[in-house]
């Protein structure tokens, strides 16, 4: 039985920094389970991106600590565990998978979220030329069956040099590209949500050879930007 859930749930309900020193060594019991599961989540992973097994877990794993400068939740730890999985690294802006651990929450994602203005330009002109390979992405069924729609914030009008009736016009409005799935809590208990967890990147692959494609299309006499 994996101890995430306990200990996060115990964290949720007395955050601060008194109560996290005195159970120091329950969270960083905890977190080293979570580095060991995120270890065999990036060993699954480097069997279709090689890249990733040159990265040590703790490298993709995020900070308990919250950022609370600009914040108006002063709580000061995250009452989850989450670990991101890209090729350049948990910051940078290529496509990547994502696991997170919290009772009644936990899930996989995958794709890109909020990217800056001129990747944003790449993937929308890589819809512009190929959006009905990202249609035939989402509409594959297992695909669909898992993660429903590619999802993320959306614009309120059609982008700049687009016109509104463009038939990928529903691609082209989105500011994120995403998709996800929940994790029930008994398979984060048993551990089963590393075999869920590969299952479902795996089914991301076509998603985000198409963002990658997207995004390192450059003008360079072969790309198409």
């Amino acid at each position: 039985m994996r101890p995430y859930l306990p200990f996060l749930a115990a964290l949720a309900e007395h955050n601060s920094k008194e109560w996290m020193d005195a159970n120091k060594k329950w969270y960083q019991e905890t977190r080293a389970e979570f580095l060991e599961d995120v270890g065999v989540i990036l060993k699954g992973i480097g069997e279709w991106e090689p890249a990733m097994l040159a990265f040590q877990p703790k490298e993709c794993v995020f900070r308990q600590n919250r950022d609370i400068r600009f914040s108006a939740n002063k709580a000061p730890y995250k009452s989850n565990f989450g670990a991101y999985f890209s090729p350049k690294g948990k910051k940078s802006e290529e496509p990547g998978y994502y696991l997170q651990i919290q009772p009644g929450n936990s899930f996989i994602a995958g794709g890109i979220w909020m990217p800056q203005g001129d990747t944003l330009k790449k993937i929308r002109k890589e819809i512009d030329y190929s959006g009905s390979e990202l249609a035939k992405i989402e509409n594959q069924k297992e695909f669909k069956s898992l993660f429903g729609e590619i999802e993320g914030e959306k614009l309120k009008t059609s982008p700049r040099d687009y016109e509104a009736d463009h038939e990928f016009i529903e691609y082209l409005r989105l500011k994120s590209f995403t998709v996800s799935s929940k994790i029930a809590d008994r398979d984060i208990e048993s551990g089963n949500f590393i075999n869920i967890a590969l299952d479902g990147f795996r089914k991301m692959i076509p998603l985000q050879k198409f963002l990658t494609q997207a995004i390192e299309d450059v003008e360079d006499g072969s790309g198409i930007l």
